[in-house]
């Protein structure tokens, strides 16, 4: 059981990792969310599983579940309206200049 928590939390960080390098790297508000939408929220989901076996059940991995689900349902509505508030307020994707 330890290996599977070990594996699912070192997932979790890779992915946390890739969130935030691509808010680094990325050129505007659309590439940035599209990137952290996806990542944080596959990256939470193996850290708080892995969390939740290591705890065994308990009223804490209750609580642990709970964020988890908060997180799948929250986590692509902000996204989504974040973007939206983005182009509506004028802010067009970037593209690259031709060469």
């Amino acid at each position: 059981m330890e290996m599977v928590v070990s594996v699912l939390m070192v997932s979790g960080l890779f992915f946390m990792s890739v969130a935030a390098i691509g808010m680094i790297r990325l050129p505007d508000v659309f590439a940035r969310a599209h990137a952290v939408g996806l990542t944080d929220t596959l990256g939470a989901f193996c850290l708080l599983t892995g969390l939740a076996l290591y705890e065994g059940w308990s009223a804490h991995t209750l609580r642990i579940l709970i964020v988890l689900l908060l997180l799948y349902v929250i986590n692509p509505v902000i996204a989504h309206a974040t973007i939206r508030a983005a182009h509506r307020s004028g802010l067009r994707p970037w593209m690259k200049e031709p060469s």
